[in-house]
Formats: C-alpha cells, sequence, structure tokens
C-alpha cells in the first residue's frame, strides 16, 4: 500500500530534531522578509474600507507546524497593522488562528509561544488539511503560508505503480527526471493549488489580503540539479544501500514517493493570474539570507530529517529512521554537496488581494 492519503506534519515535540530547532533556513526567509511584509500591508491593507467600526482583526497561518517561524510571521503582521492604524480612537484586538493537519503537533506549539505574545493576540488552534475549507465564510482579514504550498495533498496517481508509465522508478520524490512523473505532480499540485485558492477565497473577507513565501525552480531547471534535490536523491539511494541490508525492502521504496513538487515560477505564477477571485497584487522573485552560504552535512541532514521524518517513520517503520540519517550523513561527507555547481531555488514573495 502507498502513502497516498497521509498527512505528514513536521518532527513533533522539541528535542534535538524537532523541527522547532532545524527549521533555521526557513526562518531566515521569514525574517528577511519582515519590513517587505509591513510594507505590503501598509500599501494595500485598508481597514477603514473593510469595516471602520471593525475592532477585532483575524489573521489565520495556514501550514503553521509548531514554530517558532510561524510566531515571528504573525507578529509581523500584527505589527504591520498596527503602524498602519496607530491612530484609531479604539484600539484593535487580535485573534490568531494557527492551522495545520489534526496530527500536528499543537501542544508544543502553544507551549512554546512567546510569553510576549499572550497579550498582543488571542490563539486558536485549527486542524484540518489547508487543502479546503478549515475556518468560516468571511472571517479572515490577513491569510498567511510559507513554505507549505508545495506540499500535496497526495501523492500523484501511479508514480507508485510499477506497470505505468509515470512510475517513479526508484526515485523517492519528484527530480523532474522523469517526464510522465513530473507531468503526474504537476497535475496534482494543480488541482491542488486551485483548491487552496478556492479556500481562502471564502475565508478570506473582501479587499482581505493573503501573503505566500515559499520556494520554487527557476525557469528550465530541474529539481535533480539544486542542492535540495542532490540531497533527497542522496536519500533514495541510502535507502536503497539499507534495501541491499535486509533493512528494508525494495517493494516498500517502490511504493514509497514524496508528496511535494516545486512548480517552475512562470508555471506557478500562471497558474495563480488565472485564479478570478484574488488579484496578484505582487509576485516577486527575494533573496534568501542563506543563498550564498554552503551549508555544513549536519544542518542538512537535520533540517532534512526533521521535514521527513514522520513520512519515512509511517512507511519504513520507526527502526529505520536513525540509521538512514546516519547514512546521509556518512554519503555527504563522502560526496560533499558542490553548491557552486548546483542550480537555487527561487525563494518567492506572493501578495494577493481577495477581488
Amino acid at each position: 500500500m502507498s502513502t497516498s492519503s497521509h498527512s505528514y506534519p513536521m518532527s513533533s515535540g522539541d528535542d534535538q530534531h524537532s523541527y522547532i530547532y532545524n527549521s533555521s533556513y526557513q526562518k531566515a526567509c521569514i525574517d528577511g522578509n519582515e519590513e517587505k511584509t509591513r510594507r505590503y500591508i501598509l500599501e494595500k491593507f485598508d481597514l477603514l474600507n473593510l469595516n471602520s467600526d471593525l475592532n477585532t482583526l483575524n489573521i489565520a497561518d495556514f501550514g503553521c507546524s509548531i514554530g517558532p517561524n510561524t510566531f515571528h510571521a504573525v507578529q509581523y503582521i500584527i505589527d504591520g497593522v498596527k503602524s498602519t492604524h496607530e491612530n484609531r480612537l479604539v484600539p484593535l484586538e487580535f485573534q490568531v488562528f494557527f492551522n495545520d493537519q489534526p496530527n500536528n503537533d499543537f501542544n508544543t506549539l502553544f507551549r512554546t509561544q512567546p510569553a510576549s505574545s499572550k497579550g498582543e493576540y488571542f490563539s486558536f488552534g485549527v486542524p484540518g488539511s489547508f487543502h479546503g475549507r478549515v475556518l468560516p465564510r468571511n472571517s479572515i482579514h490577513i491569510g498567511h503560508t510559507s513554505y507549505a504550498t508545495h506540499w500535496l495533498s497526495e501523492i500523484p496517481e501511479h508514480v507508485c505503480d510499477k506497470k505505468s508509465p509515470a512510475w517513479n522508478n526508484y526515485y523517492i520524490h519528484c527530480n523532474n527526471l522523469i517526464e510522465d512523473v513530473t507531468k503526474a505532480y504537476k497535475v496534482q499540485f494543480t488541482k491542488d493549488m486551485r483548491v487552496f485558492l478556492e479556500a481562502r477565497a471564502e475565508e478570506i473577507v473582501p479587499e482581505g489580503l493573503m501573503i505566500i513565501l515559499g520556494q520554487c525552480l527557476p525557469d528550465g531547471v530541474p529539481h535533480s540539479e539544486t542542492w535540495q534535490g542532490v540531497v533527497v536523491d542522496m536519500i533514495g539511494d541510502c535507502l536503497m544501500d539499507m534495501a541491499k541490508l535486509g533493512v528494508t525492502t525494495v517493494e516498500a521504496i517502490e511504493l514509497f514517493s514524496i508528496p511535494v513538487y516545486f512548480p517552475q515560477f512562470s508555471e506557478l505564477e500562471r497558474e495563480i493570474e488565472q485564479y478570478r477571485s484574488f488579484t496578484l497584487e505582487m509576485m516577486e522573485i527575494i533573496s534568501h539570507p542563506l543563498e550564498d552560504i554552503p551549508l555544513s552535512n549536519e544542518f542538512m541532514t537535520s533540517m532534512f530529517r526533521a521535514i521527513f521524518y514522520t513520512i519515512i517513520k509511517e512507511h519504513f517503520g520507526q527502526g529505520v529512521v536513525d540509521e538512514l540519517f546516519d547514512r546521509l550523513a556518512k554519503k555527504l561527507t563522502k560526496y560533499p554537496i558542490d553548491f557552486k555547481k548546483c542550480k537555487k531555488h527561487v525563494n518567492y514573495f506572493m501578495l494577493l488581494k481577495r477581488k
């Protein structure tokens, strides 16, 4: 049975392997766009036009995981709104809805919420896939998501079927090396992005904003040529090595494919522009603070373990995880990533306004 219809949140808890301590790469991009977030809220968010009598402003972070990144993003939005409307006679109160899959570690999320935020806003957990409605109609004034929309609702059809032209062979992700596999992933991504935008269009009030940060591929660049793609292919190689030793099986690898798809920049832009309930206020390529810094093997190993821990554990079993990432660390040492030769992912900042 393939891993096609489940949710796989980031590594939970607050130990050394948790996403909390292994998400600084994503955090660097969120922090690096703090001023951009505030500026666009100032330029594009007109609270008086929304509702001159509004006293409570609702913010949602879709795909929040367990922090700390979600708390930083939310605070930047609140600071931006406050600076825009600091002369209001009645101060605004804020409600923040933290959304992720039902098996996300919401206990750790709220346990690690910064003490300084307790007086800033009221917090709510919203379990449910953002590939669908999770909040009432016309209830959210500003939505946000970062590094999440490349996750698909399910593994594309046929990529784990050996009899299909779209079989992903022994690759464990879409690295763009098999055309039919890429097509299958693209079809699923297009469907999921449409559902994501349709849901947000119902939840966000007219004139409300949706902020999306994420990664995609430069036009014409396959994922296999990026350092991230190289690392995931290495993880697949490690699994095959373990199958040869009987730690796992080739059959288990054949049925495994990670539900992640990185579209090319123009492909993503076209998909967004086709959806008529939002206006695309801006979409621009942004620099990542760490994009020119070679990352250590330990950093990469820990980051990918935190991201893929749950999906690997659920498919291959708990006993595989430690050995797999020990092997990855050794393989990275033996075959170090040449960051100068690898192509770079594109990081983007997108602002949508509900019509």
